[in-house]
């Protein structure tokens, strides 16, 4: 299936802000480690900013395998549908054309329903209603993938906030202690620090590429659709003496 490739990197994607920081936490905090499991030592060392970096991820995998999904031209504008909207056209049927639009409705029904009114009307008011569905229907794509962006933009900030709180925390160790506190014992606080901005990295860099990735498809996929609408309606186009 197409859809295979997609489904193992997001699988990959969900996966490696665990992996990447159980690494870290293990080579951060390998004295306290001997206490307990691995993973439940990570988990206590990420805290509660840690646990939040990792929600983001699981938030952030469903968002991308969502508009995976959802991203395709075969979505955005089904062949089958494009090929009836053809014929329609061909035979005159416009009512018919309209009620396809608002049975069938995507991408590029919409676009197609925005000038199908406008028959009667000048080519210039059917080509600028047309533009501005057009415009419309790709605001509202960017619009889903804006998520990904804001997440991208977050979860390192959230790591940054967990590296200072972790660092004020061996601070205030110190000063408790009157500066008699040994390795081991910062080694939590120390280790905090380095996970939490290790996940806010890991989840920042996969997701920022897959925003990148989806948008580019949208853009992609929108000309591509604009240029098929445009091909129906060139038909009504005034021909010059």
């Amino acid at each position: 299936m197409k859809l295979r490739p997609y489904l193992i990197s997001a699988a990959v994607f969900a996966l490696a802000p665990l992996a990447a920081a159980q690494d870290g936490a293990a080579a951060a905090a390998a004295p306290a480690a001997a206490g307990g499991s691995k993973a439940g030592q990570f988990f206590t060392n990420a805290g509660t900013i840690g646990m939040v970096i990792i929600a983001l991820s699981v938030v952030a995998l469903t968002l991308v395998i969502k508009e995976i999904m959802a991203v395709r031209r075969d979505q955005l504008a089904p062949p089958e549908l494009v090929d009836e909207m053809e014929a329609l056209f061909e035979a005159g049927e416009y009512q018919e054309a309209i009620e396809l639009c608002e049975t069938e409705p995507c991408y590029f029904t919409n676009i197609v329903a925005a000038g199908l009114p406008k028959l009667n009307a000048s080519f210039d008011a059917m080509e600028k209603s047309l533009e501005e569905m057009v415009e419309e229907e790709t605001v509202k794509l960017h619009a889903r993938l804006s998520w990904l962006s804001l997440i991208a933009g977050v979860a390192p900030m959230l790591g940054l906030m967990g590296t200072v709180n972790g660092m004020i925390g061996a601070f205030d160790t110190i000063a408790a202690s009157k500066g008699q506190a040994t390795p081991d014992v910062l080694a939590g606080d120390i280790a905090g620090a380095l996970i939490t901005t290790l996940l806010g990295l890991v989840v920042a860099v996969p997701v920022t590429a897959s925003f990148v990735f989806l948008r580019n498809r949208v853009v992609s996929y929108s000309l591509e659709i604009s240029a098929v609408v445009e091909d129906l309606f060139e038909r009504f186009r005034p021909r010059s003496a």
